[in-house]
């Protein structure tokens, strides 16, 4: 349209020209300024503004837009009018409308599919943590949890396995103390015991006594009682400690030469006291075993407080240590009157002499505990002789004989094997 009027086309040939235009994309154009028919949809004010203006103008009308182009004929301005209906602005607009329907629901499904996993994984990174400190209440320390979900829960959960293992150290650090504390209380009882039995008796069925001597003597029996009490009390303690504190926590090591050495810094004060000769020997090298340093005390002051308790005082007695075949031997010797059955010594409990039996079985605990045994046998200096079997964690491994100490200790696994006792007396 702009093309013919621009080249001077007559209202007839407009009219051709207009008639030509496709009805199916907007209605019939009119040219304001020329009769060439046709309905205007346009103001009066925007054919105005574009004639004036010399510009392009698009104006909203009702049902639709119209778009009004001047062109210059000489000198007036002839406009030109097209007029789009809105079903022709937005064709497919229902589809494209359906379309974003769908993308939304899309989006709201796959928002609540995400959204439901991470609650669930938050719920049952939640729900562990719970119960795992539902259990650590009812005294499980040895539950731990997998930390996940949101990155507060998996802090809450490492926080928490860290909480547990510092319960667990100290819980294992009390049991220890208690231990210790046990077994320091058992060498000055040992000093009292030694003591009352110095006293006067305190037999009073025979003879006759005034009142005085009857309460004296009364008073001494009490005095030993209390002191046998005492000492079961602290072997019970002393065992069911370091058993639970076995079991939980890690085997340790230790220098044996280093715990003989020091244990007989005690002893040997006391053996001063009682005119008992007494020797060392074997304890000068470093001698590492797999036994905790004060579980191996334990079983050495077990087996000297035995001496000390069940032999005359003066006896003689020696502590050695050697090392051969894979394994390492600490053994005690004495002077005394020996042990009439070691087997029965040996049984947990049993005792020949009234007391709770515990002496020689917390020895031989610890030295299951490090792969060895305990035997009895008769000593070189005329008593007993126990020797505590502990594997050398430093030998080579090698073929095991059938004689000798470690050879004994194999036929005790065998379940072939008897100990021999040629002694007298008795011994726990």
């Amino acid at each position: 349209m702009a093309g013919a009027l621009a080249a001077g086309a007559d209202p007839t040939r407009l009219t051709q020209v207009i008639d030509q235009f496709d009805d199916s994309v907007a209605d019939r154009p009119v040219v304001h300024g020329l009769e060439t028919g046709g309905a205007p949809h346009a103001a009066e004010a925007d054919v105005q503004r574009a004639g004036d203006s010399g510009e392009v103008v698009i104006a909203d009308v009702p049902g639709g837009v119209v778009r009004l182009e001047p062109v210059r004929l000489g000198d007036r301005v002839a406009v030109v009018e097209v007029f789009v209906p809105s079903s022709a602005l937005q064709p497919g607009a229902a589809g494209r409308w359906l379309t974003l329907i769908a993308i939304a629901v899309g989006l709201v499904v796959v928002s609540v599919i995400v959204v439901d996993r991470l609650a669930a994984r938050a719920v049952a990174s939640a729900r562990g943590l719970v119960q795992a400190a539902l259990a650590v209440g009812d005294g499980d320390l040895e539950v731990r949890i997998e930390p996940s979900g949101p990155r507060e829960l998996a802090e809450a959960g490492y926080a928490f396995n860290r909480m547990a293992d510092r319960l667990v150290t100290s819980r294992t650090d009390e049991r220890e103390l208690v231990a210790d504390l046990s077994h320091r209380l058992r060498t000055p009882l040992t000093v009292l015991r030694l003591d009352a039995d110095a006293l006067d008796s305190d037999d009073t069925s025979v003879g006759s006594f005034s009142e005085a001597e009857l309460d004296r003597r009364r008073t001494i029996r009490r005095i030993r009682q209390a002191i046998v009490t005492l000492e079961g009390e602290i072997d019970v303690l002393i065992n069911t400690t370091r058993k639970t504190v076995s079991q939980e926590a890690a085997p340790g090591m230790c220098d044996v030469s280093e715990v003989v050495r020091d244990r007989m810094v005690f002893w040997a004060a006391l053996a001063g006291d009682q005119n008992r000769p007494h020797r060392i020997s074997g304890a000068q090298l470093r001698i590492p075993v797999p036994v905790p340093r004060a579980e191996l005390a334990a079983a050495l002051d077990a087996v000297l407080g035995n001496v000390f308790r069940y032999t005359p005082q003066g006896t003689a007695f020696e502590v050695a240590v050697s090392r051969r075949d894979g394994y390492i031997a600490v053994r005690v010797d004495d002077a005394g009157p020996g042990i009439a059955n070691p087997d029965r010594a040996l049984r947990r409990g049993a005792s020949d002499r009234g007391s709770t039996g515990l002496g020689l079985d917390i020895a031989r605990r610890v030295a299951l505990q490090a792969n060895g045994s305990v035997s009895i046998d008769r000593a070189r200096l005329g008593g007993a002789s126990v020797v505590m079997l502990l594997a050398d964690p430093e030998a080579v491994p090698r073929q095991v004989s059938r004689f000798g100490l470690v050879g004994r200790l194999a036929r005790e696994r065998d379940g072939k094997g008897r100990r021999q006792a040629r002694t007298g007396g008795s011994e726990t």
